[in-house]
């Protein structure tokens, strides 16, 4: 019986025992309705026959988001206690922190936090680009459209600060409701990084492996300093298992929540960290520290050293230094108007004994020819990205809308000569391809269709880099690197 198996699996997976047997079962009954049915299959799929059934029932309305809440509240059910939870983690951390992480996301997995099956509809694919970087791409499917029955009930209700934010440490366990996003069957570990109390979650619609949020606890805005380094490198230290970075702290070159410092990271070896340094360097103040200009097509510094204190404080002096540090000829201005136009996009992580720190250079600049930004993605990509180039992009993983997945196959049936319905934006791009590559088959069409979007983004990273691949581009590395040379040589 549908019910009666689901009681089992929260006693098998819970500190719930047999004689709680009955309290559960009268539980989810106030749920989804009086009476037991047929289970028609087990897994989650169990789950989604509990919200069948309450619909079935008219205990909730038809609609994804009423389906969303019930969905997790009972999912609630097969998940230990915020407290119970982190006092696993620590425990388990004491044999490894993989283990601990491996535990963890096991959990986020069966309780359906994290949602697998929604996940797995991602189109992902990786390949070499033009200029012969592997770059990866995904697609992303696996997040919920807005419900229209949603967007109308949220316009009527009052909107209210609590959580103030998705991020917030008070969406633990929070019921959810129109416009808010359903939290019942979340936990977040605590912890203290950097001397402050912060969190660790995994992210719900995951876009690499076990990619996880690590986030304050006060709810206060990104911001990127010395504490950023100093916080990327104790969580690398804490988890040396995982990388982990953090989005700009401006707009444009920003993730999309500025309002709540945090960071992301995962299990996940992405492709600027495998690109080879085209440019050595060494730095007078520090000797202990490896450092490097990356070949990749944003603007990217790496330091590498076991002295994790020499990184912190020169990857400082780095950020301080562009913050400051302006070269007009190439449209690259650190301030206007007291506005701050410059900032980085720091990563951290660790191979063999030595500590990583990557540092991206970025600026916000707009002009009345790339008025999004100047660094940003050029309009003749807007048919593909034209959303911020947030961290994980930066590493060389697209997370490209949803929409593209119609659309491409519209432009699949173009390039193969067949009736279609390919969207104008997309033409001449489809004709450029076409031109390219007259040999075009149903046997190739696929392939050669994903090089043409690695191309593309490709193209939108480099978009997205202050210094470009060209001889003023290296010059203008030149030229900043003497400024960073200098600072290097002053140890305090």
């Amino acid at each position: 019986m549908l019910i009666e198996n689901f009681v089992q699996k929260i006693i098998a997976n819970t500190d719930y025992q047999e004689m709680d047997r009955v309290y559960l079962f009268n539980r989810l009954q106030a749920l989804v309705g009086d009476g037991d049915v047929e289970e028609q299959a087990s897994g989650e799929e169990s789950l989604l026959q509990l919200v069948d059934l309450a619909v079935k029932r008219g205990k909730i309305p038809d609609d994804v988001t009423s389906r969303e809440i019930l969905a997790d509240q009972l999912a609630d059910f097969l998940t230990p206690a915020p407290s119970k939870v982190t006092e696993l983690f620590w425990n388990k951390y004491e044999q490894s922190p993989k283990t601990a992480t491996d535990w963890f996301y096991d959990l986020c997995t069966r309780n359906n936090y994290v949602k697998k099956t929604a996940i797995a509809k991602n189109i992902v694919f990786s390949g070499s680009s033009s200029y012969g970087h592997p770059l990866e791409i995904t697609i992303n499917l696996s997040k919920p459209e807005k419900d229209p029955k949603a967007i109308a009930a949220a316009a009527k209700k009052k909107d209210t600060d609590y959580p103030k934010c998705d991020l917030c440490l008070e969406n633990e366990g929070y019921l959810g409701d129109y416009g808010k996003n359903a939290r019942s069957n979340l936990r977040i570990i605590r912890m203290n990084i950097g001397g402050e109390k912060w969190g660790m979650q995994y992210s719900p619609y995951a876009y690499f492996n076990e990619h996880c949020i690590f986030l304050d606890q006060i709810h206060e805005p990104m911001v990127i300093n010395q504490q950023t380094l100093i916080n990327l490198l104790e969580i690398v230290k804490t988890f040396p298992n995982y990388m982990v970075g953090s989005n700009a702290d401006l707009p444009i070159v920003g993730g999309s929540l500025l309002s709540h410092e945090h960071y992301q990271g995962g299990s996940h070896r992405f492709p600027m960290m495998n690109a080879a340094i085209k440019q050595e360097l060494t730095f007078a103040g520090y000797p202990q520290v490896k450092g490097g200009i990356v070949d990749w097509p944003m603007s990217d510094i790496r330091l590498s050293s076991q002295d994790t204190d020499a990184l912190i404080e020169l990857g400082t002096k780095i950020i301080k230094a562009w913050q400051k540090y302006s070269d007009p000829d190439l449209a690259i201005v650190a301030e206007k108007d007291g506005v701050r136009h410059h900032t980085v996009t720091p990563i951290a992580h660790k191979d063999g004994d030595e500590y990583v720190l990557e540092l991206v250079l970025r600026d916000n600049n707009t002009s009345s020819d790339y008025p999004l930004g100047i660094f940003h993605p050029h309009q003749d990509k807007w048919h593909i990205k034209k959303e911020n180039i947030g961290l994980i992009e930066v590493m060389g993983r697209a997370i490209l809308p949803g929409r593209l997945k119609g659309e491409l196959s519209e432009v699949k049936k173009y390039l193969l000569g067949q009736d279609n319905k390919i969207a104008e934006i997309h033409l001449p791009w489809a004709k450029e391809i076409k031109e390219k590559r007259p040999d075009i088959n149903e046997q190739n069409v696929d392939q050669l269709l994903q090089q043409a979007l690695l191309d593309i983004f490709d193209q939108v990273l480099a978009d997205a880099g202050v210094y470009k691949d060209d001889e003023k581009g290296e010059a203008g590395w030149q030229k900043f690197l003497t400024v960073i040379a200098a600072e290097s040589e002053n140890k305090k």
